[in-house]
């Protein structure tokens, strides 16, 4: 039996699949980044690598992926922010947690910053149809 990570929202409490699960479940990378890893097989190798040294850790997967979430905001990376909303919303994040990280950048961001990155959260939000 697969064990879950249980999210808290105002709708309730949300039972997540395990990473194993998630994982098959990841959207595709774009076609660029498909590309670009052909071409350079070892950066792609690298950032897995990357990827997996900081996937270790105390921290389970929904909360690494709204880390994720918070830090592209905090970076301003409207790619890594829209990926990162993919990915959260294919591991079953609810969209009201993801709306909640970029209210919670407000404070440190300003007010101009948090609704350019809002908005990137709500273009992905909006095409996939989760609200």
């Amino acid at each position: 039996m697969p064990s879950t990570t249980s999210i808290r929202s105002n709708e309730g409490l949300f039972s997540l699949p395990t990473t194993e699960d998630r994982m098959a479940e990841l959207p595709r990378a774009p076609a660029i980044h498909r590309t670009f890893v052909t071409r350079y097989p070892k950066l792609g190798a690298a950032w897995d690598l990357i990827a997996e040294a900081g996937a270790a850790g105390p921290l389970d997967d929904t909360t690494q992926r709204l880390v994720k979430l918070g830090i592209a905001i905090g970076a301003m990376r409207e790619g890594a922010v829209h990926s990162s909303v993919r990915k959260a919303l294919a591991q079953g994040v609810p969209a009201e947690a993801l709306d909640q990280v970029v209210a919670l950048a407000a404070g440190t961001l300003g007010m101009p910053s948090c609704v350019a990155a809002f908005s990137w959260v709500r273009e992905v939000v909006e095409k996939q149809d989760v609200t």
